[in-house]
């Protein structure tokens, strides 16, 4: 049986810190092991008391959130959850976060009101247990490996081979850590791809905008938040908005993009298996699937389909996975026909263009 996972939070509310921690406390495989009031407050605690994962509020008094992250990266390295408002402001300083070494995030309403704080507790559990196991799993293969592997053989190495099949077009399926893993992948693509690229990200309304707007500074392919009516384009990256999924339509010979709530009974919103199933019927078995880190298996109804098709999946490996779940998926049933660690990502892609 696995040890207790020990959990720091930060936060300037009493509320929030009381909330949280008994909200995390109700599950047996949780102990919090302190709260801290400040970011001055949270770095200290964490410094003494070693928790495997923090949650970090990002707006407080006497040192930020963003300040104090930079210090824990810096002495204490741990994996750290942002907890941010739901606001433009909040979404930019949580992409800044991701920069300085944050892992993932949960949003969280301005107004505090209990019904909110509740609607993030299974969301927050699954995260926190799904990196600290992911971490875990990482060290002891890690260690298992030494003496029987060149170190670092495991993480740098590729599986399997991407054939070049005239690809008219490519889909990204991510989830948890996709913020900073998209930032290493989106920037080094080329702009000779000379194909549509289509993202699902799960993120909250308002983060998908700051992110795409962000990795448009970065990269040499135009990257924009998918809006309702947009024609589809060569060179651009098209993320699906937060909180709706992202289908497609065509208008004579041009693809359209349609951004709906439909349908209502998907887990995610935005979904990646809606996004593929969507996309793979105007762009068939030559749309080239991609699924990189997340909890979960979203995506993998989509790439089965593709598959049946003929069509070819990427799957980011375990190692270089924030948490591997969605890429496990499809790794496990088969579908993966490369799996490559995340600082390969661009180049297999860009490879198979030329």
């Amino acid at each position: 049986m696995k040890r207790k996972i020990k959990v720091l939070i930060v936060d300037d509310s009493a509320f929030m810190r009381k909330s949280l921690s008994i909200l995390l406390s109700s599950d047996p495989n949780i102990e919090i092991v302190g709260t801290g009031k400040d970011g001055k407050d949270g770095y200290n605690l964490a410094k003494e008391l070693r928790p495997d994962i923090i949650t970090l509020d990002v707006e407080m008094p006497v040192m930020d959130g963003l300040t104090a992250l930079k210090l824990i990266m810096k002495d204490v390295p741990t994996p750290v959850i942002m907890v941010s408002s739901i606001t433009t402001e909040g979404a930019e300083s949580t992409l800044k976060a991701f920069e300085y070494g944050a892992i993932d995030f949960i949003s969280k309403e301005q107004s505090f009101v209990s019904v909110n704080i509740t609607s993030i507790k299974d969301e927050l559990i699954r995260k926190i247990k799904s990196i600290v196991y992911q971490k875990w799993n990482t060290i002891h293969a890690q260690t298992s490996a030494l003496g029987k592997t060149p170190t670092g053989a495991a993480s740098t190495a590729s599986r399997g081979v991407l054939p070049k099949i005239g690809y008219n077009s490519i889909a990204i399926g991510v989830s948890t850590g996709g913020p900073i893993s998209l930032q290493k992948v989106i920037p080094l693509l080329s702009d000779n791809l000379n194909v549509p690229i289509f993202i699902v990200q799960h993120m909250p309304p308002k983060f998908t905008k700051s992110l795409a707007d962000r990795l448009n500074t970065m990269s040499k392919l135009t990257v924009k938040e998918a809006e309702h009516g947009d024609l589809v384009n060569i060179n651009t990256v098209y993320i699906a908005p937060g909180g709706k999924h992202i289908n497609f339509t065509k208008i004579g010979i041009n693809v359209k993009i349609l951004i709906s709530d439909e349908p209502l009974t998907s887990l995610h919103r935005p979904s990646v298996d809606v996004m593929f199933h969507s996309a793979i019927s105007f762009y068939g078995k030559k749309m080239l699937g991609v699924i990189m880190t997340g909890m979960g298996k979203d995506g993998l109804e989509g790439i089965t389909e593709l598959k049946k098709l003929g069509g070819k999946c990427l799957a980011q490996n375990e190692s270089s996975c924030v948490v591997y779940g969605m890429p496990k998926a499809v790794v496990d049933a088969g579908y993966a026909d490369i799996v490559v660690p995340l600082d390969q990502i661009a180049n297999k892609i860009n490879s198979v263009f030329k």
